[in-house]
């Protein structure tokens, strides 16, 4: 990062790349998470849902390259091995050893709303004092919840019988 780029972040780079890091942790899990559940659903609206997750899967990637990039223009260093990536996530994996579609939803909706919170607690730390980092957590954040919004609307149709 250059000297300007340095004298504008306004808090400790330590602590923020350790926050960062573990969002990205999150990020790289519910990609798999995502990426594989679309693969192994079953059940009522199969389609839709893993067309979604698919879809969602995708994001969640692009985030975490947004989240490397920071890192790495921050001076840190991205986790580097899955073991890594497992140990330091806030919000975990849920592994979708139950393929049906509605129970991929509910963990999805569970991983989504982790999310969201993680990157409020981020917005909170980086607030008026680097508006880099906070333009990039909000652009994440939104799409965070949108995908919350996506799974919660299709549980809701799945719920009430509409296809």
């Amino acid at each position: 990062m250059g000297t300007r780029g340095k004298e504008i972040v306004g808090v400790e780079v330590g602590k923020l790349l350790t926050m960062l890091n573990k969002a990205y942790a999150d990020e790289w899990l519910a990609y798999y998470q995502y990426w594989v559940g679309a693969k192994v659903a079953v059940g009522r609206m199969r389609g839709i849902v893993a067309g979604e997750l698919e879809e969602h899967a995708q994001e969640e990637l692009k985030h975490a390259g947004m989240l490397t990039e920071r890192i790495i223009t921050l001076g840190g260093t991205p986790l580097l091995g899955p073991n890594e990536i497992l140990k330091e996530s806030n919000c975990g994996y849920d592994a979708p050893v139950d393929p049906k579609t509605k129970k991929l939803l509910e963990q999805n909706i569970k991983g989504e709303q982790c999310a969201i919170t993680t990157y409020a607690k981020i917005l909170d730390f980086v607030k008026d004092k680097d508006p880099i980092t906070h333009q990039l957590i909000l652009e994440i954040m939104a799409e965070e919840v949108e995908h919350e919004e996506d799974l919660e609307s299709l549980l809701e149709d799945m719920n009430t019988g509409v296809n």
